[in-house]
């Protein structure tokens, strides 16, 4: 079997967690000999390593591609036996007259949080949704629970949505505690920290989560300080008070996961939400908002209603009254256990080959 996905998101400015998948998807095909794999690039170059995957190049900018693919599958093999959109960007055609089409939806954000999105964004999202509820050849992959409710009831038939699950292990080996320490310590921070990782816009709520903590820490000042790594989203964001390193390799991220005193992710809106999960994956401390799919049903997690900033600093504080001892942990590891990259690949395969 050929499978073909578009790896087109590696090379965006800010790929963000779209590109968490696809690195994930990707490798978990290959460790699971799947098919012969081949991957959809720009006229960027993509770095996947050692991976078991043919790269095909398409001399576009990404955004040219992307408006071709909409009505031409460009640079999809002819012989494909699977073509899987990794993203709305497409393509949606293409490979043998049998070939499988599916796409990746992984939310509905231009809808929940429409100031967070450009209004060319928001109608290029639309019309791709649009497109997509035509094309009843596609299907459809969702990964956020209640998603394909949402897609049943925007006109998509049932039959052509597929659950999918996300993974959060890899085999990336944490910083040395040594390494955690001498970035912080460059950063002016030593001792415990307060974590927040993911892409600094509005929508993540940053400025109240930088609230809350500063109210928090006045009665737990065990919290220490909150430390904000990742890239620079869209939009401005106030931090006022908290100490802001911007991107870090992923050793140390998932070093800064495991030494963090508590790990606080509170988005207003979110598809998904990789940070606390991978940040339960090491065995830390999560607060997270009623609004994050992936661990609102899960108890080793203290939630917090985004918009209340007491609320939020209630969490924080009842986080640390949590044990951190190891069974505690490990607790909390086995909590994400059946999130695995191998279990995401599985329920693609899956999809692919229902009749």
């Amino acid at each position: 079997m050929i499978i073909t996905v578009s790896l087109d998101q590696l090379s965006r400015p800010q790929p963000g967690g779209i590109a968490t998948y696809v690195r994930g998807l990707v490798a978990a095909l290959a460790s699971i000999e799947a098919g012969d794999l081949v991957g959809l690039t720009t006229s960027a170059p993509v770095d996947l390593g050692a991976l078991a995957i043919t790269q095909r190049r398409i001399g576009l900018p990404v955004g040219v591609l992307t408006r071709i693919w909409s009505r031409w599958p460009l640079g999809v093999p002819g012989e494909s036996d699977v073509v899987h959109a990794t993203s709305l960007a497409g393509p949606f055609g293409g490979g043998r007259n049998a070939a499988v089409h599916s796409v990746a939806v992984h939310d509905l954000l231009w809808r929940d949080e429409p100031d967070a999105a450009t209004a060319r964004g928001r109608r290029f999202h639309e019309q791709r949704l649009s497109l997509l509820r035509r094309r009843r050849d596609v299907r459809v992959f969702t990964s956020s629970p209640g998603l394909d409710d949402r897609l049943a009831d925007d006109g998509f038939d049932r039959s052509r949505l597929h659950r999918i699950r996300l993974g959060v292990d890899d085999d990336t080996t944490p910083a040395a505690p040594e390494a955690v320490a001498r970035l912080l310590a460059n950063a002016g921070v030593t001792g415990p920290f307060t974590l927040y990782a993911g892409t600094r816009e509005p929508r993540k709520n940053i400025e109240r989560l930088a609230l809350a903590h500063a109210h928090a820490r006045v009665a737990v000042p065990e919290l220490g300080p909150l430390v904000i790594v990742g890239p620079s989203g869209w939009g401005s964001v106030a931090l006022d008070g908290a100490v802001v390193i911007g991107r870090v390799t992923r050793e140390l991220l998932r070093g800064l996961y495991r030494d963090a005193t508590v790990v606080a992710y509170v988005p207003r809106n979110e598809g998904w939400g990789l940070p606390p999960v991978e940040a339960l994956a090491q065995g830390s401390r999560v607060v997270a908002s009623t609004t994050t799919p992936s661990v609102r049903a899960n108890p080793e997690v203290d939630l917090a209603d985004p918009l209340d900033v007491e609320a939020i600093a209630d969490a924080l504080r009842r986080s640390l009254e949590r044990p951190d001892t190891p069974e505690a942990r490990t607790r909390r590891q086995a909590s994400v256990g059946d999130l695995t990259w191998r279990q995401c690949a599985l329920d693609h395969l899956a999809g692919w080959r229902c009749e």
